[in-house]
């Protein structure tokens, strides 16, 4: 009785670490900076690149660049007015 109580809770023990394992492996994958690099591409292409076509968004891209224009124009009138 005895025993099959330790049995069963080493192979318990030896699931559960096997568990972890995997789980370990899971989050260093996750954290790799190669992995973390290559889903930011992903999620940049998403954006500027048409998945149906492969070529260029145009309109992301004039967005993009309208959008750091902006920012720019508004940093120097702000200068400009503080001067």
């Amino acid at each position: 009785m005895a025993k099959d109580i330790t049995v069963g809770l080493e192979r318990e023990i030896e699931e559960a670490r096997e568990r972890l394992a995997v789980t370990i492996d899971q989050l260093l994958y996750q954290a790799s900076p190669k992995t973390i690099l290559s889903r930011r591409i992903a999620d940049v292409k998403a954006i500027y690149v048409d998945p149906a076509t492969g070529q260029l968004n145009t309109t992301a891209v004039a967005a993009t660049v309208g959008g750091f224009v902006g920012v720019i124009g508004l940093v120097v009138a702000v200068r400009k007015i503080r001067n």
